[in-house]
């Protein structure tokens, strides 16, 4: 068995950065959770629906001046470490400018958004908020796109962990000075938490950015090196706008869900409640496994594009393969865990059974949505970020078409539906795509059909052991469920490592029994 110490060190901090970025992302969903808790026992569902609705424009202004220029940056420095310090300069530059005039926008015409484009005026309050936080994102997600160019993922993971605790603070501080003077709690609320937290993450970067730099480099004469600006924003371009788009159809899907759910014969606050329940309580369980692939998605694509750029197209092929495996493997597990424990987990944490039953029929959605994510980072790193644009659009315009016309006959669960069947599509396009440009190894017996009986397995030990050992039923709901699925996942992960030993004790006797018989001839 090959030790961390034998890895190679490009092999060791793509390792080392995946593990940080996993323990902090899984750090920061667990703090997600006790924060939309609270929410939802302060604002509401209907409230939490409004406050989400809010984020399609946060969300279109991000992909135009941050998201796109951090992913550039990434790649770009990747690519070029020598000049990373410069690059870094020329994309801050350009960052900040957009999003300054984008946050003048969004305030100077908050009421036309709210009424025009959201169809719900009374997001006009909150979006002022929203907006001013668009420079303080884009600050540090460039700086993050600096780290992460030069393999140096700490800072960009803890600072996710600062956001989200001064977030919270500041949240439980503002509602209890409120509810001190009588005031009501309102969504105002969270958007205060929304701005704070991105401040708060923007302070923590620059303060990293000027204590512990990811290079150390000779200074340049001037503030940019010559011939920065084209190639970043050669690649900076077209994610922008493949992202704008993306960004576009998202914030559609999400404006029209609440007004079809009235159309299928619901009122304005219960089309909005479950709105809430399902974008503020259901989606975060399924999605908070992904903090796993999200930071392995991460740290890909410079991995990737680095790969390209020296020519090694077997260590691109592996990173698929091992993707691949440990992304399906999660899928697997993360269906058992939700269909199983679904119910006890959204009426334990929210009180609210419709939780419940959105995270059961959204379990099958996890092994294609952990895929897409994956994938999708190592296309992009191939430069193929044409191929992913034109395959998530089809993808979400597919599960616009549910929303539009299925929302109006079926409710929610046409929706639910349509997610399924779109995450279904992109992960095998995408997988289809990588197949045409890199050989990879692919054994459906060992990535699906093994971890899928082991996981049958799994859950036959879990009942067993259950059965002898009844629950006393003295625990709250939340954290016997809790218990039951750490014992799940233990009896699985245990299983699959029994059978990896295995198996690689079988190829080692096979060779040895090999080496004997070639040394007696």
């Amino acid at each position: 068995m090959i030790t961390f110490s034998e890895l190679s060190p490009k092999k060791r901090a793509f390792l080392t950065g995946t593990i940080l970025l996993t323990c902090t992302g899984l750090a920061c969903r667990v703090l997600g959770f006790f924060y939309r808790i609270f929410l939802s026992r302060t604002i509401g569902a209907e409230g939490l629906g409004i406050y989400n609705m809010v984020h399609p424009i946060f969300g279109i202004c991000f992909a135009l001046c941050a998201g796109s220029i951090q992913t550039a940056l990434s790649q770009h420095i990747a690519s070029h470490i020598a000049r990373g310090r410069s690059i870094f300069r020329t994309g801050i530059v350009i960052s900040m400018t957009m999003s300054f005039v984008l946050a003048y926008l969004i305030c100077r015409h908050a009421d036309f958004l709210a009424t025009a484009v959201l169809m719900e005026p009374r997001c006009a309050l909150y979006l002022p908020l929203i907006g001013i936080s668009v420079p303080f994102a884009a600050f540090h997600a460039c700086i993050n796109g600096y780290y992460y160019g030069m393999q140096k993922s700490h800072v960009p993971a803890f600072s996710q962990v600062v956001e989200q605790i001064i977030r919270m603070a500041a949240v439980f501080l503002v509602a209890s000075s409120w509810l001190r003077s009588g005031r009501t709690i309102t969504v105002m609320l969270a958007a205060y938490g929304h701005l704070i937290g991105e401040a708060a993450s923007a302070a923590f970067t620059f303060l990293c950015l000027l204590l512990f730099p990811p290079q150390a480099e000779k200074p340049a004469t001037g503030f940019f090196a010559s011939g920065t600006a084209a190639p970043l924003m050669a690649l900076a371009l077209p994610l922008m706008g493949n992202r704008l788009v993306l960004n576009l159809l998202s914030s559609a899907e999400a404006i029209w869900i609440p007004s079809r759910l009235q159309m299928s014969g619901l009122k304005p606050s219960e089309a909005f409640s479950i709105y809430g329940v399902l974008t503020g309580m259901a989606l975060p369980f399924i999605l908070f496994p992904s903090a796993i692939t999200n930071s392995l998605a991460v740290l890909l694509l410079p991995s990737v594009a680095k790969d390209q750029a020296e020519g090694r197209k077997g260590s691109i092929a592996a990173s698929i393969s091992l993707s691949l495996r440990y992304s399906l493997y999660m899928g697997i597990l993360c269906i058992g865990i939700f269909t199983l424990f679904g119910e006890e987990l959204g009426y334990g944490v929210f009180c609210d059974p419709d939780a419940g039953r959105f995270i059961r029929i959204l379990a099958w959605l996890c092994p294609f949505l952990y895929l897409a994510t994956t994938m999708g980072s190592i296309l992009n790193g191939l430069g193929q970020t044409r191929t992913t644009f034109l395959q998530n659009t089809a993808c979400l315009l597919l599960r616009i078409a549910f929303v539009l016309f299925g929302i109006p006959w079926f409710g929610i669960l046409a929706y639910l539906w349509g997610m399924l069947a779109s995450e279904l599509l992109l992960a095998l396009l995408h997988l289809f795509s990588l197949k045409k440009r890199i050989a990879f190894a692919w054994n459906a017996w060992d990535m699906v059909i093994k971890p899928a009986a082991l996981l049958l397995i799994a859950i036959g030990i879990h009942y067993f052991t259950l059965g002898l050992f009844p629950s006393p039923g003295k625990l709250p709901l939340f954290v016997e469920t809790a218990i039951q699925i750490l014992f799940l996942c233990f009896c699985y992960g245990g299983l699959l490592l029994v059978f990896h030993f295995a198996r690689r004790g079988r190829d080692q006797l096979a060779r040895c029994l090999k080496h004997s018989i070639e040394k007696s001839r």
